[in-house]
């Protein structure tokens, strides 16, 4: 009998023991879900603001893409209303008028050519944009499906952890206080 009471303090021991273990295992799989949750929050945030941001360079785009529509409707009736009396007098009867004329109907053919190719250079520019603002906004829009997946399986996962942390705890808090009481 003897030995079964010095052996008493010892299992107990042990299993307080085990007891701290497994509630030590069950803080670190509850801290584990709290930073899974708070990942795929950031995720969804990061793909929130993508699709902000392809929002708002497909509007640019396409503000942009109007802007140069005005301008080349704008630069064509200038150039067609320059174009006009310069035209009439390069037929002049008169050589030296017709000539210089002429000159003027090639520089300004080269001005228009110079201000068509810089108009060129803008609609693309428009146009890489308006292409990277669908890119942004395809990529922000899988990336939130998957990111509201994630988050709420992660979610899931924090409540189990959540819940088993908090049974475990309170056995535990029951067994100490069972035990305190046969002291």
């Amino acid at each position: 009998m003897l030995p079964f009471l010095f052996l008493t303090p010892v299992l107990t021991n042990a299993q307080a023991d085990k007891k701290q273990a497994e509630l030590k295992k069950l803080e670190t799989n509850l801290a584990t879900a709290k930073a899974k949750v708070a990942l795929n929050e950031r995720q969804l945030a990061k793909s929130d603001s993508l699709i902000t941001l392809g929002n708002q360079m497909i509007a640019e785009s396409k503000t942009e893409n109007k802007a140069i529509e005005a301008d080349r409707k704008k630069l064509d009736k200038e150039n067609a209303a320059n174009q006009k009396p310069l035209t009439k007098l390069s037929t002049s009867k008169d050589k030296e008028e017709a000539m210089k004329a002429r000159a003027d109907l090639k520089a300004l053919d080269l001005q228009y050519k110079s201000d068509t190719k810089a108009l060129g250079i803008r609609l693309k520019d428009a146009t890489k944009k308006m292409t990277t603002g669908n890119s942004n906004l395809a990529k922000g829009k899988s990336g939130k499906k998957t990111a509201q997946d994630a988050l709420k399986i992660s979610r899931k996962a924090l409540e189990m952890a959540q819940e088993k942390y908090d049974n475990a705890n309170a056995s535990g808090e029951n067994t100490t206080s069972k035990e305190k009481k046969k002291k």
